[in-house]
């Protein structure tokens, strides 16, 4: 053994750890691009919390970007290409919630969720992905807001479903604070009410919204006050109800 040689028992053990399963992957990788007949394999049950954190060997955030990787490409199996609509989407919340587990700071998993498993031409899948991304939300709304924001957009324009869009947006407006999320995320509801045809309390949130000073961009002013103005209009020119 020459001096630069160091024996195997000098390597820490993580590392051994992680040298042996990077060489169990390899081998399985080339044995599955040996099998003639491809098959396509089921996703399996995400791993629990507290055994994967143990596996993580103190590194949970790289672990959780290897998760990713391996979610992401599981559509794309050697030989076979699944649709996202043939995953077993219980399965695919519980990866990506454990991912956020390994590192609630990360975003893709929820962007994942939004854009990516939510897209599938499967109604109940949708619905399944966008009350994931809710239910996340709820555990850190000023950081994942965004991604509820956009579950309320899909819920108005491709599921077509106004009632859903508003509950995703008065969660918003209920769960988060001022400084760190933007007015028009903040007032997606009051909006939402106008769509419903709710016009009149939808006038009197937003001009208590105005009222109040709370908002001080002078843009977003502009914007609200124009739009309790068509509002106004609307109410004004609708027929009059009652006897």
């Amino acid at each position: 053994m020459s001096k630069k040689e160091r024996p195997l028992s000098t390597v820490p053990t993580p590392v051994r750890w992680l040298l042996a399963l990077s060489l169990s992957l390899q081998v399985a990788w080339q044995a599955s691009r040996l099998d003639p007949a491809a098959r396509a394999q089921a996703l399996s049950p995400p791993p629990a919390p507290a055994p994967l954190r143990i596996a993580s060997l103190g590194e949970p955030i790289a672990t959780s970007q290897l998760l990713t990787l391996y979610l992401q490409a599981f559509d794309n199996q050697p030989g076979v290409s699944i649709p996202f609509r043939e995953l077993d989407y219980e399965r695919v919340e519980g990866w990506l919630a454990a991912i956020l587990q390994l590192d609630p700071i990360g975003q893709y998993p929820l962007l994942m969720a939004a854009n990516l498993y939510a897209q599938v031409p499967d109604e109940a899948k949708q619905r399944r992905m966008l009350d994931f991304v809710l239910r996340q939300f709820l555990e850190d709304p000023n950081r994942r807001w965004p991604w509820l924001a956009h579950a309320a957009i899909m819920a108005k324009h491709r599921l077509k479903d106004l009632p859903l869009a508003l509950q995703y947006a008065l969660a918003i407006a209920k769960h988060t604070d001022p400084p760190q999320v933007p007015g028009w995320a903040r007032q997606m509801h009051i909006l939402l009410l106008a769509d419903m045809g709710e016009l009149e309390t939808a006038k009197t949130l937003l001009a208590a919204l105005v009222a109040s000073g709370t908002v001080t961009d002078p843009h977003e002013i502009h914007f609200l006050t124009g739009r309790l103005k068509e509002l106004e209009a609307a109410k004004s020119s609708s027929p009059a109800t009652g006897n």
